[in-house]
């Protein structure tokens, strides 16, 4: 089987070196849309679908991190085609830090109940209950907590491979990172210690108390997702498009106003047209100024797009430029 890598690194480098403006790209018309190809998705599914079996045949007991967000909701639908709806081999895990986005959540739930799938749902509250995880003070980010939660989630059921929906384009540390990445005892990744993939050849020896984390979607690129999803017309959160909502510019970011992100002394709140590029922990999400109602429009503005999502929208990747490497050697996503 083709590796579908080399094609989608010189299909992102051609498609984001444009330097056009936001508003000749929203002027494109429905009929120019039309015209842009998608017969690529064909080989991204292939090699998502034979990755999710691969993972199926290969461990014992994996599972599917399912956030409710838009890439894990991709791989659900290569699951889905990979092993028929309502059978998928594995259940759906999320770690929940108890200040996610209610539209995701209920999504989350109402999708899984949907398919007939096992959902696990562990909380960093219980991890904050047991004292393994100490909060510095009350209105800290409980997002870089989900690590020790995962963890425990890991020992308790004993998962030997989790599948995630992190793709390479979206930040640095996760561009340098394996399909099948290899976790040692303590739940950590090691950089330099990573394991060839040459020709789709991946290598699942682990030993006890390791694992993998598995990532399908690594080849994919924000565009390709969203191409995907109108192709598939998969249903999703409705914050994902359009909507009103209360922000204040802090930083370059449009942070929410929410009671976890109130407005600082001197900042104007203001009411916006948004959508979230990404979803995930309300204390370090945020949206982007859109009017973009339907997957193919957000296509077209993702063409103009010069940020990854998460350099445009996560306030815990600002920290430093190696805050996500640094997270992930501690056993984060």
């Amino acid at each position: 089987m083709k590796s579908a890598r080399m094609k989608n690194e010189k299909r992102a480098d051609d498609k984001f070196k444009t330097n056009k403006p936001q508003t000749t790209m929203n002027a494109m018309t429905q009929t120019e849309l039309h015209t842009l190809s998608n017969s690529h998705l064909d080989a991204l599914e292939e090699e998502t679908i034979f990755i999710l079996r691969e993972v199926a045949a290969a461990f014992e007991r994996p599972t599917l991190l399912f956030s409710g967000g838009k890439d894990s909701l991709v791989m659900l639908k290569c699951a889905e085609k990979a092993f028929g709806a309502g059978r998928i081999p594995y259940p759906l895990l999320m770690i929940d830090t108890g200040h996610n986005f209610t539209e995701v959540t209920d999504f989350r739930d109402s999708r899984a109940k949907e398919l007939g799938a096992e959902l696990i749902v562990r909380s960093v509250e219980d991890s904050m209950k047991k004292g393994t995880v100490r909060l510095a003070h009350p209105g800290e980010s409980r997002n870089v907590h989900q690590s020790v939660t995962l963890l425990e989630a890991i020992e308790e059921f004993r998962f030997d491979a989790l599948i995630g929906g992190a793709r390479r384009d979206e930040e640095k540390a996760r561009a340098k990172e394996r399909i099948f990445s290899h976790r040692d005892s303590f739940g950590q990744w090691q950089p330099k210690a990573q394991r060839p993939e040459l020709w789709t050849l991946f290598n699942h020896k682990l030993q006890p108390g390791e694992h993998f984390r598995v990532f399908p979607i690594s080849n994919w690129t924000e565009l390709d997702v969203w191409q995907y999803i109108a192709r598939e017309k998969i249903a999703l959160p409705s914050i994902y498009y359009t909507h009103k909502r209360e922000v204040v510019d802090r930083r370059g970011l449009l942070v929410p106003v929410t009671e976890l992100t109130p407005p600082k002394d001197g900042e104007e709140v203001v009411v916006r047209d948004v959508r979230f590029r990404t979803v995930g922990d309300i204390t370090c999400t945020c949206p982007v100024e859109s009017t973009a109602a339907t997957p193919e429009q957000i296509v077209i503005e993702t063409l103009a797009a010069d940020v990854s999502e998460r350099g445009a929208t996560r306030m815990d990747d600002k920290t430093s430029e190696a805050s996500m490497e640094k997270r992930k050697k501690d056993g984060y996503f």
